[in-house]
């Protein structure tokens, strides 16, 4: 590596032993955050990938880049019976990381200060990678990606993101002042921080970089200052420089996190009147120049957050509204792990109590672009999901008997309309994966 690289690295590393990222409280706990442990437990990846369920109870997971260990300790929360290994550039880093998980009696976890570079020296293969925030820093992103894919697990998935070159244009810009104004030459600290909020609040309201970047209250964080304006190493990709990356580290892209939120077609007055060219264009466009296109026209997101994985390794499975009355049958029906909290059945019983429709989406809001709600009889027939998996037939009973007992109010139905109306509403909560499915 040259010198130019080597002196960069430092200066992340010192930045970081300075203000170490995230600053949240020792004490705080996730524990009730069920749409942050959905999106870092190893089941919704995996399901995603394969439509399977997999038991998290032993495997071995890595967080890359965990910082003070926040999103450790979410790792190890959100994957039962996991162990959790972390690494981190800094050293003053990793030792809060070890005095968090430690402070929340996570036993099965260790940290390591190293680069993502040297991740084969620990000797360890991993079932699942998160590697949050990081990559965009490091001078090689695909040397990173490369070094993960090394220590990756056949079948094991990589969760990771890179800063949109779109998305966080103005901040890029903001960057690219204060450097001009010497502040990022080494390691930017307390004065810089506060060079830069003086600088920011002594502009015009309307001046660009201000107005669409600037944020008064959150700038008396200093951590939201250092994370944007000072960010050293920072930078964005475009989709096909981040499609090229993962060729490159002979990855295969399985899908953005917040899938729902980059549904291309969602930018349109009417999808099904688009003018004659995109009619013809877009049904043949690919997964990446869907994406691209979406970042061009709506850059929305500030992070191409996304999973991938070895390529070829995603398994052959058949959609659930292709399911033959045969595979319904013999299906199993499982609850998200995250959903399954007492807490969450305790609202919707009282939900079914009150006769009120079941906001389901309000716990895990991330793949959703609107509410998602289920009426509150048709719900009460989900109960049982919190005890455990349960065949899809015997939810149908459920459902039979809760007609049955309200008949004053439902018509009586067969045993297939039945069917067909549990199979309806976990088809729409599966798009979601708010219950997974398996036959």
């Amino acid at each position: 590596m040259d010198r130019e690289n080597l002196d960069l690295i430092e200066n992340i590393r010192q930045q970081f032993d300075n203000t170490p990222y995230p600053r949240i409280p020792l004490e705080q706990s996730p524990k009730d955050n069920s749409e942050l442990l959905y999106l870092h437990n190893l089941v919704t990846a995996y399901y995603f990938r394969n439509r399977k369920v997999i038991n998290t109870e032993g495997k071995v997971i890595l967080d890359a880049g965990c910082g003070t260990g926040y999103k450790s300790l979410v790792l190890a929360l959100a994957n039962p019976g996991a162990k959790i290994v972390g690494i981190d550039l800094s050293e003053e880093s990793v030792k809060l990381a070890e005095q968090r998980l430690q402070y929340h009696g996570v036993a099965n976890a260790e940290f390591y200060a190293l680069k993502i570079e040297d991740l084969p020296t620990l000797g360890l293969e991993f079932d699942y990678i998160n590697a949050d925030e990081v990559l965009y820093l490091l001078p090689d992103a695909i040397a990173g990606l490369q070094a993960m894919k090394s220590v990756l697990t056949p079948d094991g998935i990589i969760r990771t993101n890179l800063h949109s070159a779109n998305g966080r244009a103005g901040v890029f810009r903001g960057q690219a002042v204060f450097k001009a104004m010497g502040l990022m030459n080494g390691s930017p600290g307390e004065l810089e921080i506060e060079i830069v909020r003086e600088t920011m609040e002594a502009l015009e309201d309307g001046v660009g970089l201000k107005a669409f970047t600037w944020n008064s209250d959150r700038a008396q964080n200093e951590a939201w200052i250092m994370a944007n304006y000072l960010l050293v190493g920072d930078k964005g990709s475009t989709i096909p420089e981040v499609f090229a990356m993962l060729r490159s580290a002979d990855l295969e892209f399985i899908s953005m996190v917040a899938w729902r939120r980059w549904n291309l077609m969602d930018l349109f007055k009417d999808a099904d009147d688009l003018p004659p060219f995109l009619a013809m264009s877009l049904p043949e466009a690919s997964v990446e120049e869907r994406l691209h296109l979406f970042d061009l026209l709506h850059p929305l997101h500030r992070l191409f957050d996304f999973w991938c994985g070895n390529p070829d390794r995603t398994q052959d499975f058949v959609p659930v509204r292709e399911w033959t009355e045969a595979q319904w049958r013999e299906a199993l029906v499982h609850l998200h792990p995250q959903l399954r909290t007492s807490q969450i059945r305790e609202d919707l019983t009282n939900c079914i109590e009150s006769q009120t429709a079941f906001e389901i989406s309000r716990y895990i809001i991330v793949p959703t672009l609107a509410p998602v709600a289920i009426d509150c009889t048709m719900a009460a027939c989900l109960l049982p999901l919190w005890e455990g998996p349960q065949s899809a037939v015997s939810l149908v009973q459920k459902w039979l008997q809760i007609r049955s007992q309200m008949a004053v109010n439902l018509e009586p139905v067969s045993e297939q309309t039945a069917f067909e109306e549990v199979k309806e509403l976990l088809i729409g909560l599966e798009v979601f994966l708010y219950v997974l499915l398996e036959h």
